[in-house]
Parts: structure tokens; sequence; C-alpha cells
């Protein structure tokens, strides 16, 4: 496992830009609003020859009586935790206050590595004096940096690793771990799906339409088989996206979908599937990733022997676009059928992996043109050479063709099915390429 450090500290001291900093992209949220921060993320990042694992939380503040700021607390220790190096950031230009005091006295319980980070540092020479008055929180020597210039990083991180151990020069980077992304729209029970697999309270679930405004990864492994879950934040529609974290929110769950493996669409049973259902379906279609629909709350609606096969027709109404994508239908608060989940994303990530031999593909191609002739366009036939597969995430294939303009879309599905029917390919989309090519040219 990679070292961990946890970035900690009261609200709006700027622990997002920091991280986003030291991961090098734009991943957490940063806005000016206390609080926008509220569960943990995580990010990849390297210094030196140290590879390691930032996790940023969201604002601590411990005399507060406020629900969700208590449960972010709580989110916030969970972090400290498994972390091994803890950095608590405060804001150089206010001072040290007594929130900062009882951050520090909460930290000392820990027993982990702590340095303290006074940011907003964005003179190093003037500044200094402002930084050193954290020495009074008796953790040591502060770190002046200006996270919004980038000032001071680099010693930050000099002072971090030196608690890291030294990384091993043959280890391997390579990573059979399943990407998952959950989606869907707020409020369907996507973070209380991730609690319940991971056994405990990894994300904050509220009644509160985007409550979950990262997206946020979480670490898992079952049956030897190692997942990350990602939690995307609620998708809303485009006319109800006014404040800019929720625009924040909507591009961060498209790059959650963007690097996931495989999608799981979580659709409320109480309310089916909707057009903005399918539009979320859409973005994750296009991306070519796999897919699995997952019906929640199957629990909380009155059900008879017809209610099931309603649904099906529906999702399929709706997704029509999508036929391959298995469907489930479960329930996050109690567990129904979690274990069936896990056979239908290994077996979605599987044939999203699918390589299919060129002659194998071939004589499944030879058949599917002798029953079904391919078209014609003013007495010119479409003539199919052959195909091959190019790649795969998702698989794609390349049919090579006396005129691409000859191809109609009903007849390269009609290959689509017949490939599918031959080999399977359930939970992931497949692609095509056309192209020309003379028949003396064929392999």
């Amino acid at each position: 496992m990679k070292p961990i450090l946890a970035i900690v500290g009261r609200p709006n001291v700027g622990k997002s830009t920091l991280f986003n900093k030291i991961a090098g992209k734009r991943l957490a949220i940063v806005e000016n609003t206390p609080g926008v921060t509220r569960d943990r993320l995580y990010a990849e990042a390297e210094w030196l020859r140290y590879k390691f694992t930032i996790i940023d939380t969201g604002g601590l503040d411990p005399e507060s009586d406020d629900v969700l700021i208590k449960r972010v607390m709580a989110q916030a220790e969970l972090a400290m935790d498994v972390a091994d190096v803890v950095l608590l950031v405060t804001d150089g230009k206010t001072g040290p206050i007594e929130a900062d005091t009882d951050v520090a006295n909460m930290l000392r319980k820990t027993k982990k590595p702590v340095l303290v980070c006074a940011n907003k540092i964005d003179d190093m020479i003037s500044g200094l004096p402002d930084a050193y008055e954290f020495y009074k929180l008796g953790l040591g020597e502060p770190i002046p940096v200006s996270a919004a210039q980038g000032l001071g990083i680099g010693d930050l991180l000099d002072e971090i690793v030196k608690f890291f151990p030294d990384p091993k020069d043959d280890e391997s980077d390579e990573d059979d771990t399943i990407r998952v992304a959950v989606i869907g729209k707020p409020n369907v029970g996507k973070s209380t799906l991730i609690n319940k697999i991971l056994g405990e309270e990894r994300l904050i679930v509220s009644d509160v339409p985007g409550t979950t405004r990262d997206a946020v990864d979480s670490q898992f492994e079952k049956d030897g088989q190692r997942y990350i879950f990602i939690d995307t934040a609620g998708l809303r529609k485009k006319g109800r996206v006014k404040e800019n974290v929720e625009r924040y929110s909507a591009v961060r769950s498209m790059s959650a979908v963007a690097r996931a493996d495989v999608c799981l669409m979580l659709i409320d049973a109480n309310d089916g599937i909707s057009e903005q259902d399918s539009k979320i379906a859409g973005m994750a279609h296009e991306k070519g990733r796999a897919f699995v629909v997952v019906v929640n709350k199957w629990d909380s609606i009155e059900k008879d022997d017809k209610t099931i096969n309603k649904y099906m027709r529906d999702i399929d109404n709706e997704l029509s676009f999508m036929s391959y994508a298995p469907k489930l239908f479960i329930s996050a608060k109690t567990g129904l059928r979690i274990n069936k989940l896990f056979e239908l994303i290994v077996m979605a990530h599987l044939n999203h992996n699918t390589r299919i031999s060129t002659g194998v593909l071939n004589e499944v191609l030879t058949e599917a043109t002798a029953v079904t002739q391919p078209p014609s366009d003013k007495g010119r036939q479409l003539k199919i050479y052959y195909t091959t597969q190019v790649s795969v995430k998702p698989p794609t294939f390349v049919l090579f063709v006396n005129d691409s303009r000859l191809m109609h879309f009903s007849y390269q599905r009609y290959i689509e099915n017949q490939f599918r029917e031959a080999f399977g390919f359930v939970g992931t989309p497949i692609r095509f390429v056309i192209r020309n090519r003379k028949k003396q040219e064929g392999p």
C-alpha cells in the first residue's frame, strides 16, 4: 500500500487548494464558501521517488453543534485513522485561533506524525513571523506556504516524505483493480450503497439531495479482487445547476465516468426511470464504459408478479440504445442482492476487456452475411471482406468493406447483434469502424 497523507484543518483555510496543488490536478472543489468539501477525497501524488495517496477532508469544527459538521468530523477522523502522516493546514493571515487549538489537541490523540502548514503566506520573507505564530499549537515548526501561488510546496513535501518508508525499487505498477463509478440523479442512494458495501459509514449519507459534491474514491477488496468505488455527485438538469459548486460537481461526475471501468447507474424504484436517467446513461455509453443498471430501494415499493416485468420494459424503452446492460433490483439499505451486484460488475468488466481472434470473428461474420445479405443501393451491393478487433475497453472492430457509404446503420446493428449472440459482451458496448478496402488488399 502507498503511504497516505491526510490533509485536515478548520473550514476555509485552503485545504482543497493545497490538495489540488500537490495532486497536480484540479480534483477538489475550491470555493470561498466554508464547508464546501464535505467528504474525503482521494488522489495519487508523487514527489521525488515517493508515490503516495492524499486525502482531502471537510473542515473540522470540534465545538459545532451542526449535525452535518459533526458528520464531517467523523469522516475526517476516519481519514486520520488510516493516514501515515497528518498535515494540519492553518490560515497564516488570521493567525492561530481557538478552533486551531481544538483541532491540534484532537490530532495529538492520534499518535500519528503531524506537520503544521501555515497557508496563505504570500511573502516568504515578511510573512514568516505570521507563520511562526503557530508554534503555539505545540506541534513543532510550522511550514509556511502559499497554496494559491504555489510557494513553499516543495519544502513542505520534502518534510512530508521524511515520514514515508523508502520506496522499493522493484515495486510493480501493475494494477488489476476494477474502478466502479456509481452514477445517477441526486438522492437515489449512491452513498448508501457504497457504505453498505464497505461495511462502515465511509461516505456522508443525508436525505438532502446533493450532499455528495465531490467524486469520492473508496478502496475495497472481495474474494481477492480489488475495487475502487467512485461515489459521484448526483447530476442535475442543466437548468438547475446554478451554483459554481454544482457546476464543478457535474464536471467531476463526467470525469469519474471517464476514469471508471464499470458504471453502476442507480435508479430510485419509487420514481422509476426518467429522461434524466437516460441522459446520464447516454454519457457513460458515449464514453464506452461497461454498464450495469441498478434499481435501488426495491424494498420500499409494493410489488406483485407483474411489477418487475413492468420495470424491465420501462428501462428497455428509455435505454433502448444500451440493451446490453444487465439489470439488478436491490436495496442498498437492507443489502438485498448486493452480492449479486459483484457478479455483474466482474462479468461486465471481463466482457469490456474481451478480445476475440480474427479467425473466429470472420467465421461469425461469414455466417451472418450468408444468412442476411448486405444492403445495396442503386445497383451496388455492400461487400464486407473481413473484420478484426483493434482494441478493448470497449471491444472495437474494424469492418473492411468495398464502400463505407453502403453500410446502413440497421445492417451494422444486425452485425452487432450477431457478435453479441456469438460472444456475449453482456454489460459492455461494442464499437465498429467501417473502412474502405479493395478486395485484393484483403488479409
